[in-house]
């Protein structure tokens, strides 16, 4: 009986642990990618070094790329975008002192389109240049200059982000997501909660990121967007899709709100005023069933 006893624990046990949710975050400031040059396998591993101006969308980044087959690393240096355009260059043995040079240079998103034309100036010996016209493209397409001739260049990724904020999901079913993939660049995300129901499993998060992800403009770096986020899978836990309830928004201008608690603390009311955009609602969130009701 015990035997029987424990065989039955320990797969209540192992079923209750294959059922857990955790959320997990990890902030990534350099990428490895693989590629070609002119047919033959390459690797390039870039390093975040930091952004052109307050426009969070241009990064300067440090890194190397070698052929597989003989492993030697060749520096390089250049500029990414948010919209998976990336310049790369090496500068042979004055690759220091040009590199610095060139983000000298480069101070501003006039003169990140002119990236190229700056870096020819100062005499690369190898440039390698992507343009990714689609942010889904894979591989990402592009050109690699050698003594004035180009061989076409290509890398296998479908996002040369190399700065990410990801927030992974660890499901059951040995799954898991990054709510950078679906939901935003920003991160920000706390777990909550998360429930089954008829027509399958949430999540609820909690989420505080920046208003306006560039530090300059309108909310510009503001710390005022938070609320809540509903998570729906499939009961196989398959991601559906998410939705937003905001209880404070610089870029909504929702300042106007009242928070109420159950004796419980499972239950949290907000009552929120009305905005320019929107017109006075409640919303009533109940924790253990991991879910937001807006109503009016």
């Amino acid at each position: 009986m015990k035997k029987i006893f424990s065989v039955f624990f320990f797969c209540f046990l192992t079923f209750a642990l294959c059922q857990k949710v955790e959320l997990k975050k990890v902030t990534d400031s350099s990428q490895t990618f693989t590629g070609k040059i002119g047919g033959i396998p390459i690797t390039i591993e870039l390093n975040y070094t930091g952004i052109v101006d307050c426009d969070q969308y241009q990064h300067y980044v440090d890194g190397w790329y070698y052929y597989d087959k003989y492993k030697k690393k060749i520096p390089l240096t250049g500029i990414y975008d948010y919209y998976g355009n990336l310049s790369l260059y090496n500068f042979g043995t004055k690759q220091k002192q040009n590199s610095k040079l060139l983000k000298e240079q480069i101070t501003s998103l006039q003169k990140v389109e002119k990236t190229d034309e700056i870096a020819q100036k100062l005499a690369p010996k190898e440039s390698i240049v992507f343009e990714n016209s689609s942010l889904n493209t894979n591989p990402v397409p592009g050109h690699f200059y050698l003594d004035g001739k180009a061989q076409p260049a290509k890398l296998f990724t479908g996002n040369m982000m190399i700065y990410r904020l990801n927030n992974y999901l660890y499901l059951p079913n040995n799954k898991k997501i990054n709510t950078y993939d679906f939901i935003n660049k920003a991160g920000g995300n706390e777990l909550i909660s998360y429930s089954s129901g008829e027509n399958g499993n949430r999540i609820l998060l909690y989420f505080e990121e920046i208003s306006n992800f560039n530090a300059c403009g309108q909310c510009g770096a503001s710390n005022g967007e938070k609320g809540y986020r509903v998570l729906y899978f499939t009961k196989d836990w398959n991601y559906k899709n998410y939705e937003e309830f905001l209880t404070e928004s610089c870029r909504e201008n929702i300042y106007d709100v009242t928070k109420t608690k159950s004796k419980d603390k499972q239950t949290i009311i907000y009552k929120i005023g009305k905005t320019e955009s929107t017109p006075p609602h409640t919303l009533t969130l109940n924790i253990k069933n991991a879910s937001v009701v807006k109503s009016k």
